[in-house]
């Protein structure tokens, strides 16, 4: 019972303490040690799993047993490590100390400098999906049709381009604000504005616009869609407050002109383009409603008699022309009491009295 043995195979390492101070490291064998006060402890460690792990790690690394055995990488708070084992990506190391087993697997370590925030590196779509990346990083995924406006301590540090990203912890912090670059809709509703001759109308109109710069958008406005759905609302009353409501109702394409002007201008201030403008609904109130129904009536019923007197005023200067010429020429005349006679026999029974001179000779001397 005093005595202890340990065996350790080919693929692992054993790692000798007496009185809880390290010792040596035990390789490939058997060992017997007389040991009845029980200060004897050997840990086995397997070399299959590269990342040695032990609690007084820094004592082992200091007492140099672990030279041409393993690697040992000490990073800074400055430093990060990406872990490659077998050629195959294993896990990002943050600030720290590790030892890792060379002999057994192929092992690559390679130290990377976190003063720069942002993470880049040909393989970052294979080390982000790696199970301790979210551990160190902060991975941000720019989808397409949008832009990533990129911060650090509050500052812009640049725009990016769809993809993804990623920013090392604890170093500064980063934030990226997306911004969607497609076209979109702005509808401003239900606004009550009153014209120059006091009439309140209810008008929806509608702007759409697109993001230009995506920097600009962030840092001029807290939101960029609300200050321009803001701007287009004042510049709507702005445009009709000065008009009187048949100016208005004659000539909607130079209001809607003026309002896109104006908002056009302060969209650029906000980085947006302004693709359109237009006034979609005008609705008045119900009294002026009727009103203008009955001034429409009105206007339409003095046209239609006005058009009536003129056709009545047509018909009866031809009716006089052709009054003249029958009196300045009677054998006009006589024909076209002919064409009476001949129209009114195809229509029914004609009865014909002959006087002290038959129709015949009657019609020679006609004609």
């Amino acid at each position: 019972m005093f005595f202890r043995r340990v065996k350790i195979r080919s693929y692992e390492v054993g790692l000798y303490f007496r009185d809880g101070e390290f010792q040596r490291l035990l390789t490939t064998g058997r060992y017997w040690w007389f040991d009845p006060l029980w200060k004897v402890r050997v840990d086995v460690v397997s070399q299959r799993d590269p990342w040695l792990n032990h609690n007084k790690l820094d004592v082992i690394i200091k007492s140099d047993a672990l030279a041409g055995l393993a690697r040992v990488v000490d990073l800074k708070d400055h430093e990060r490590a990406l872990v490659w084992i077998e050629g195959r990506f294993s896990h990002v190391l943050p600030p720290g100390l590790y030892a890792y087993w060379t002999g057994f697997k192929d092992v690559r370590v390679e130290v990377i400098d976190a003063h720069e925030v942002r993470f880049q590196h040909r393989d970052l779509k294979t080390i982000v999906r790696s199970p301790y990346a979210e551990q160190v990083l902060d991975i941000c995924t720019v989808e397409r049709n949008q832009a990533g406006v990129s911060f650090q301590d509050g500052d812009y540090v640049e725009t990016l381009a769809p993809g993804q990203y990623a920013f090392w912890k604890n170093m500064a912090d980063s934030k990226v604000v997306e911004v969607d670059m497609r076209e979109q809709a702005l509808d401003v509703a239900g606004q009550q504005i009153m014209t120059a001759d006091k009439v309140t109308l209810r008008m929806n109109a509608l702007v759409t616009y697109r993001i230009t710069d995506a920097r600009k958008s962030v840092m001029t406005a807290e939101g960029a869609k609300q200050s321009l759905y803001r701007e287009a609302q004042l510049a709507l009353r702005a445009v009709i407050g000065t008009r009187d409501l048949d100016s208005f109702l004659t000539d909607k394409d130079a209001v809607t002109s003026e309002f896109e002007g104006q908002v056009r201008q302060r969209a650029g201030e906000l980085g947006l383009e302004v693709v359109s403008v237009g006034v979609r609904d005008v609705i008045l109130p119900g009294v002026m409603k009727d009103l203008m129904n009955r001034v429409i009536e009105a206007k339409k019923a003095a046209e239609a008699n006005l058009i009536s007197r003129r056709e009545e005023t047509a018909a009866m200067r031809s009716q006089a022309n052709t009054a003249k010429v029958l009196a300045d020429n009677p054998t006009l005349m006589r024909l076209r009491e002919l064409e009476v006679l001949e129209r009114v026999a195809t229509t029914g029974k004609l009865n014909v009295v002959l006087g002290e001179k038959g129709l015949a000779d009657r019609v020679t001397h006609l004609l």
